[in-house]
């Protein structure tokens, strides 16, 4: 890794820092208010190019690398959209990988430049109520007929599946007491959001009310075979293209949630005055503000070095884990600390703090949670006995 000043990658920042320049705080604050989605930004980061940048060229991306990426949506976090303005997009930039990796040039042509341009919308549906992080007891069930599949099953936390129109659906093709491995007899599809087979129900939750979360309903969904990622039976090893990517590209959202939240904290701090003086001379205030950035850059070069292998094609499941861990912790700890240093206004929606707070919260439990990722630590690289 090389560390010194890469002026492609600050050109990027300055990219995105400018078209974030058009979507302020009361941007964000209103979408969220009204539980509606951020089509404006959507459609200006589309057509800034940015949906493709780790998309080959050949399909109408960048072909840039998940580093930047991941440099992109830091800075969507940063400028204040948060999670809202991260979620709107990140999933076209990373979700589509399994396409590009095992979908086969047809599918790939016929799919993947819409998703760079942004005229197609893809969700990704893995997580079922029964099954939650373990995969394997899925139960959203494909029965093939002929030429297509038929879906029946229930699938949750959908992210925005009403502005969708493709939907990433792993299903088990084979029920797992008839498989001799719990990860045989999956298979992934890129299937049509067809609401006459499909019901989508928002989930009421904490934050990042601008982009929705969902139950989402199959029943008897057709998906033609042409639909289908690579071969029937192995859609967790694809789908597992998607994971560290993923993870790490979450990383970085989390360090821009937290710088976000770290400087309005700091503004805030040098301008408050309290018994004749600003708030930010008192070490009270100061030392946990530093604390914090000292600990979002620590994380920030673990979400590098992990985005780094990935890229250089090594392999990266600890590191993209454990960034996601140390960055999960350390936005969430400065948007924290962000509602302390504003005191009482911290709790007041006009400061913003409070929504970044919100948003921060979900970085330690999504797409993983915290007690997972230091499970896998445990077995895979201190080598103590498997706990679950």
């Amino acid at each position: 890794m090389n560390f010194a000043p890469n002026p492609e990658h600050e050109a990027i920042r300055d990219s995105v820092r400018s078209l974030m320049s058009a979507f302020p705080d009361a941007y964000w604050l209103g979408k969220d208010e009204r539980h509606e989605y951020p089509n404006e930004f959507y459609d200006a980061f589309a057509k800034a190019g940015f949906l493709g940048a780790a998309i080959p060229e050949s399909y109408g991306g960048t072909g840039l690398g998940v580093t930047e990426a991941g440099l992109i949506l830091q800075e969507v976090c940063a400028s204040g959209a948060g999670l809202n303005g991260a979620s709107a997009v990140h999933l076209s930039m990373f979700g589509i990988n399994p396409v590009i990796k095992h979908g086969g040039e047809a599918m790939c042509r016929k799919y993947v430049p819409d998703v760079v341009s942004g005229k197609l919308n893809v969700c990704f549906s893995v997580t079922e109520p029964d099954a939650g992080t373990d995969t394997t007891r899925i139960t959203t069930r494909a029965v093939r007929h002929g030429d297509h599949y038929v879906v029946n099953g229930r699938k949750t936390w959908l992210t925005k599946a009403a502005e969708c129109q493709k939907v990433l659906l792993l299903t088990r093709t084979t029920p797992l007491a008839e498989c001799a491995k719990r990860t045989d007899g999956m298979t992934l599809f890129l299937a049509d959001m067809d609401h006459s087979h499909v019901t989508i129900k928002p989930i009421r939750k904490m934050g990042r009310h601008a982009v929705a979360s969902n139950d989402v309903f199959f029943d008897d969904l057709p998906v033609s075979v042409e639909d289908r990622i690579g071969e029937e039976g192995k859609g967790f090893k694809y789908l597992l293209d998607g994971l560290n990517p993923e993870r790490i590209l979450v990383a970085f959202e989390a360090i821009g949630v937290g710088q976000a939240a770290l400087g309005r904290a700091t503004r805030y701090a040098r301008d408050r005055q309290v018994f004749g003086r600003a708030i930010g001379k008192n070490q009270g205030i100061q030392l946990p503000l530093a604390d914090s950035y000292a600990r979002l850059t620590a994380a920030e070069l673990a979400t590098q070095k992990a985005a780094w292998l990935y890229d250089n094609g090594h392999p990266c499941g600890t590191e993209a884990n454990t960034a996601k861990f140390l960055a999960g912790e350390a936005g969430f700890q400065a948007a924290d600390r962000a509602v302390q240093t504003h005191g009482g206004f911290g709790y007041a929606a006009e400061f913003h703090v409070e929504r970044l707070f919100r948003e921060a919260r979900l970085m330690r439990i999504a797409p993983i949670s915290e007690n997972l990722i230091l499970a896998q630590i445990a077995e895979h690289v201190l080598g103590l006995p498997r706990s679950y």
